[in-house]
């Protein structure tokens, strides 16, 4: 089986500085990335794009051979491979299917789909709502299925059931709904000597936040320390802050910060985030979009 998940577009102009060139797209994989990059060091990641630019008039032609020629039949005979490996030592379970590929199908669960993730060229098929693992990542599969099962199994509803009720007569479950109704206020404690930007991305101890107004009133102590435990102010005052989540539009543009946060940083509460941070929140906030998309979809 050739590998189809590579895609290369027509030479363009980039559309920051109009360097002529060609982008390449394919689902995130260390391996494939790794050797992509030594292939073209040149290359950098665009977010507005979503695909790898290859300065270069002649990069098409240098994506289509590196695709040709390294890859195809070193592909294809590791997925043979992989596939009488498969026949010897099957996985039995029934949230696998077996067809040109693997197909991994589970109820929704954070822990899978981080394993999934780190599977090399295992990539989620959106038509069929699935994950496909192509078989030269079986052993890696392999070694991750028990992970990957037991997350599956305690996503399913009745498990789901089970874990609510049982919630719901612990100790702790006045704490959680207080802690989830100050969340839904939206707002935020900021130092009055060291008051965020308005209008911009900013990591807080409670996640990425577009602050929108600081309203000047103080913080009880109470709240704050029950709450927020994380601001500490020093001898200045605490204020509130009232905030949104930003969007996905809004965490591509944030300009990323060149160094982690210092403990100061976190000390005021709000601070710049890393490029490694934006990327995450990214992809959570894509996903997150994506699943409200379908939901107003299928209320039409």
């Amino acid at each position: 089986m050739v590998d189809e998940t590579l895609e290369f577009s027509a030479t363009q102009q980039d559309p920051g500085d109009g360097v002529p060139g060609a982008t390449a797209a394919f689902p995130y994989d260390r391996m494939t990335v790794e050797r992509f990059r030594a292939a073209f060091p040149r290359a950098r990641w665009r977010d507005d794009l979503g695909a790898w630019f290859v300065p270069g008039t002649r990069a098409e032609r240098r994506l289509t051979l590196w695709m040709s020629h390294a890859w195809t039949g070193v592909l294809a005979h590791a997925d043979q491979r992989g596939r009488d490996a498969f026949a010897f030592e099957p996985i039995t379970s029934p949230y696998l299917e077996v067809a040109e590929d693997l197909v991994v199908r589970t109820p929704y669960s954070r822990a899978a789909i981080a394993e999934l993730r780190a599977v090399p060229w295992a990539r989620w098929d959106a038509a069929s709502k699935a994950w496909r693992v192509p078989f030269r990542s079986i052993e890696d599969l392999r070694r991750r299925w028990p992970a990957i099962e037991d997350a599956a199994r305690q996503a399913e509803p009745e498990e789901r059931r089970k874990r609510a009720a049982s919630r719901r007569s612990s100790p702790g479950q006045e704490d959680r709904r207080a802690e989830a109704a100050e969340r839904r206020r939206h707002r935020y404690p900021v130092p009055v000597d060291a008051q965020p930007p308005i209008d911009r991305v900013l990591m807080t101890h409670a996640g990425p936040v577009v602050f929108e107004v600081v309203t000047g009133e103080v913080v009880e102590p109470g709240i704050a320390d029950r709450f927020y435990p994380g601001v500490t102010a020093g001898p200045a005052a605490l204020i509130w802050a009232a905030w949104r989540r930003p969007t996905h539009a809004e965490l591509v543009q944030a300009w990323p910060a060149r160094t982690p946060s210092s403990p100061a940083d976190l000390a005021r509460g709000w601070w710049r985030p890393t490029i490694d941070v934006l990327r995450e929140e990214r992809r959570k906030a894509a996903s997150l979009e994506r699943a409200l998309a379908t939901r107003r979809a299928k209320a039409r």
